[in-house]
């Protein structure tokens, strides 16, 4: 072969790739030999080929999965730049949850003593609610947003409307994943539903309790109250009826209480 030729195992040296790297990629089809002697089935790749190894040696170390690097190589290098920056952002996004999740959890085994968990019973009753699909981030604007709400409906019908009011966490949220959320107060009265504010009826039930210090009312102290609860209820083999709420302000002056439903 010429110069403009390397042997397989030159041309991993000049690219930085192991020769069971080289056969990955040649039989996944990311980085394919220029030529194969038929005799002696040596492997020859071009001197340009070379860039692009490297380039695949380099996105390998970001643990990038093949397929993904087999589109990635076909980008301009201005996308291709785009493409890697916008990874990244997502990385370190999933890296801070990650961190809080562990923190939350170290608070859980190693922080201060929690309040004891408490059940009381919660008669039936009617509620204004208002429901919508938000992540970590956007969680504080929509409950501040569907409280103000909620109350001056329910104010413009000549109604008491100092209740508290109840967040129910339908579904789980992440700072990268929205679920459903509902804001409801219960209410005396009558009042009409508008636009996206909604009636439905309570029933009567019980309630485990806990109330979240001034030092566990942020995400994702806040973990370690869900864990302490959910722990509870196993410890007294018991079952929630729904998913569990938070219920501002909470008892004894605190922030809020989270709480899970369960049967009379």
């Amino acid at each position: 072969m010429t110069d403009s030729y390397l042997l397989a195992g030159r041309f991993g040296a000049a690219a930085r790739l192991s020769p069971k790297a080289l056969r990955l990629y040649a039989e996944q089809g990311l980085l394919v030999p220029a030529r194969v002697d038929p005799a002696t089935g040596y492997r020859y790749y071009s001197r340009e080929q070379v860039p692009q190894a490297r380039l695949i040696a380099r996105l390998r170390q970001l643990g990038l999965p093949v397929a993904r690097i087999a589109w990635l190589v076909t980008l301009s290098p201005e996308a291709l730049v785009l493409e890697l920056r916008s990874w990244l952002r997502a990385q370190n996004e999933r890296l801070a949850e990650q961190t809080e999740i562990v923190e939350a959890v170290a608070r859980h085994v190693e922080g201060a003593p929690l309040a004891a968990v408490e059940v009381r019973a919660v008669a039936a009753s009617k509620v204004l609610y208002r429901e919508g699909f938000v992540d970590v981030v956007s969680l504080l604007d929509f409950t501040a947003e569907a409280e103000t709400a909620l109350r001056e409906h329910l104010r413009a019908h000549g109604l008491a409307a100092d209740g508290a009011m109840n967040v129910h966490y339908h579904d789980e949220i992440t700072r990268d994943s929205e679920g459903r959320v509902e804001a409801s107060i219960a209410y005396e009265g009558s009042v009409e539903p508008a636009a996206d504010l909604r009636i439905r009826l309570r029933p009567a039930l019980r309630e485990a309790y806990i109330p979240a210090s001034e030092a566990d009312a942020q995400f994702p102290q806040v973990l370690r109250l869900y864990d302490a609860v959910e722990t509870w209820l196993d410890d007294h083999d018991l079952t929630t009826v729904d998913s569990p709420y938070e219920i501002y302000p909470g008892t004894g002056g605190a922030a809020f209480d989270v709480a899970y439903p369960l049967n009379l």
